[in-house]
């Protein structure tokens, strides 16, 4: 840079020497230093989280209410075995349960075989097959809460509905559903939260395809991976007050629920 006219060069010279070593490795730090990686969040795949989340839990309720149903009420003997297979990705490694699914929606499976030959399509690193793994892993967390409002539900109730010539289908709908409509927000909620921060089964199955099958827990671990800590817990922060305000929710709906229903009149005596 040209000395400023009526300013001698050799006053400028003696002035940037003067600089005390202190300043000038600072400076000269503050130079070599790496620029800082911009805070961000990832909208993208946060959007797709929640898209995941909604999908799983509208699905999970026409899939759920019946096998809940079933389970609540069925006198099979075998059903049991039916209760452990629901239960089963509540203690299964996410990995593991990933694992399995992959070998049967991948090309060799007997689904992706059988989606392959019929649509011209393949399930893995998608986001339909990402969804089926989702409706799996979220399984016992909504279909256990349903079963659980139904079985809570007086017996006495249903026998005076079959007396009266109601149908199973609508002693369900008009008795067993209004009773349980507690269970049944939980078991959405809960199938809706477990799936938006769902890690292993997700990269087991979708990987890590922007728009397509990068969900916001994949988006933290890569954050964490290339050592932006601002971000991660930017998104991370986001996925928090999304869980809670969904908890939060439910809790105050159930506690309405229960608030309006009639208390039962004493007996005249």
């Amino acid at each position: 840079m040209p000395p400023r006219p009526g300013l001698p060069a050799s006053l400028i010279i003696a002035a940037r020497d003067a600089r005390t070593p202190r300043q000038r490795r600072s400076r000269d730090d503050s130079r070599s230093r790496p620029a800082r990686p911009a805070l961000s969040v990832d909208v993208p795949a946060l959007l797709l989280s929640l898209k995941l989340s909604a999908a799983t839990a509208a699905i999970l309720v026409a899939l759920g209410l019946p096998l809940a149903a079933w389970l609540a009420f069925s006198p099979a003997r075998w059903k049991p075995l039916v209760e452990a297979v629901v239960a089963l990705p509540i203690v299964l490694p996410p990995t593991v349960l990933g694992f399995y699914v992959l070998l049967l929606l991948g090309p060799h499976g007997p689904v992706g075989r059988a989606v392959e030959s019929l649509f011209g399509a393949r399930l893995p690193f998608t986001f339909e097959g990402l969804l089926i793994a989702s409706v799996l892993y979220s399984l016992p967390f909504a279909v256990q809460p349903f079963a659980a409002s139904f079985a809570a539900v007086d017996r006495s109730l249903l026998e005076a509905a079959a007396s009266l010539g109601a149908s199973r289908l609508g002693t369900f709908r008009r008795v067993v559903l209004p009773l349980s409509r507690a269970g049944v927000i939980t078991g959405i909620v809960l199938s809706f939260a477990h799936t938006l921060g769902e890690f292993g089964v997700v990269l087991m199955i979708g990987g890590n395809i922007p728009g397509e099958t990068r969900t916001v827990s994949v988006a933290i671990y890569d954050h964490v991976q290339a050592l932006d800590y601002d971000s991660a817990g930017a998104t991370s922060l986001v996925l928090l007050a999304v869980s809670f305000a969904v908890l939060a929710t439910t809790y105050a709906l159930q506690r309405r629920t229960v608030s309006a229903w009639p208390l039962r009149s004493k007996p005249a005596s």
